[in-house]
């Protein structure tokens, strides 16, 4: 899991899928909600909470792990919409190294 970088990404809903089969992570908030959107092993995706932490400090799934990308883009995880239906609101920033917010 890497830290959300500061600076926004600028990308396009059609861009979103290879910019995370390329990346295989990227943070999106949406209004004061944030979640971390990545691969599990590069198989399998799904998106986490970043306000709530486990007992291993590691952010919390909030949506189904699913084989695809595709699959998981079809999720409606954001308080019952999907990612598309929610893009204009969302805003995405890269996962970097180092340590996690």
């Amino acid at each position: 899991m890497g830290k959300k970088a500061q600076e926004e990404l600028k990308i396009s809903y059609e861009a979103l899928d290879e910019y995370l089969h390329i990346n295989h992570s990227v943070y999106m908030r949406v209004g004061s909600k944030v979640y971390y959107i990545t691969d599990a092993n590069e198989n399998y995706w799904r998106a986490q909470d970043t306000s709530i932490r486990n007992h291993k400090n590691h952010f919390v799934d909030c949506s189904e792990l699913v084989p695809t990308l595709g699959e998981f883009l079809s999720l409606r995880f954001v308080n019952g919409h999907t990612i598309e239906e929610i893009f204009d609101q969302a805003h995405f920033y890269a996962s970097i190294t180092g340590e996690r917010d």
